[in-house]
């Protein structure tokens, strides 16, 4: 089974070739696909990439939230299909109202860019299963509206229904609530986090880790998650 994973490309997308390397690194098929199309070209999972969809006029990811293909998006994660949000595209997902919550501006009102130290607290999810839970992994971080923020309402159903997916380790990069990084809904197939996994995919070009400079490829096994989950459905 080829497994084909969407990157949808928005006027203002940063991360996109991005995305598709690490679609293809993983194992999987890239398929570029248009903000302006209502055609997902039949692939299997789909992913939102980074960048300032739109120049992040009016809120991040609110403007590419309305696309057409958001529409098909929408209706595709109902009916399963594994999609990840990573940066901007987190901000499209809760724009969207596939994820709750809301991303602001950073709280110290600058934008920053680092490796940073997340634990995965849930690896049931489409595009965590390779992780372990609790599991430390370092992914690069770049963004200047990051903070995630919702109710307490909305906090406390996320913790309690084990839907925070990702928090913040050793510090808390951009003032989100409660020190999450990332999150699932209820399925486990809709997935959105602020960090890059896409820029942590192959030796040489990922985070410094103990065994050699730029050698990190945490990143990968967002990737590798989605393929597995997809085979052992069609198995």
């Amino acid at each position: 089974m080829t497994v084909r994973i969407g990157v949808i490309t928005f006027p203002g997308s940063l991360d996109d070739r991005d995305a598709q390397r690490a679609v293809r690194v993983a194992g999987a098929e890239p398929v570029a696909l248009w903000h302006g199309s209502h055609d997902l070209d039949g692939v299997d999972a789909l992913v939102l990439p980074g960048g300032f969809s739109y120049g992040d006029y009016l809120r991040s990811g609110a403007i590419a939230a309305l696309s057409p293909i958001m529409a098909e998006v929408k209706d595709a994660a109902a009916k399963g299909m594994p999609v990840l949000g990573i940066c901007n595209g987190f901000q499209m997902l809760v724009e969207a109202h596939l994820l709750p919550g809301g991303l602001i501006r950073n709280d110290h009102q600058h934008f920053v860019r680092r490796d940073q130290k997340l634990i995965v607290t849930n690896n049931t999810t489409a595009w965590t299963s390779d992780f372990e839970d609790g599991q430390e992994i370092v992914i690069p971080l770049k963004n200047g509206e990051g903070g995630y923020i919702a109710s307490d309402d909305t906090l406390d159903r996320l913790e309690g229904e084990g839907l925070v997916a990702f928090r913040y380790a050793g510090v808390n990069p951009n003032g989100s609530l409660r020190d999450i990084a990332g999150l699932t809904n209820a399925a486990g197939n809709v997935v959105g986090l602020m960090p890059h996994p896409e820029h942590a995919i192959e030796p040489g070009f990922g985070p410094d880790t103990a065994a050699a400079m730029r050698s990190g490829v945490d990143g990968l096994g967002f990737f590798t998650s989605a393929i597995s989950t997809l085979a052992a459905v069609a198995a």
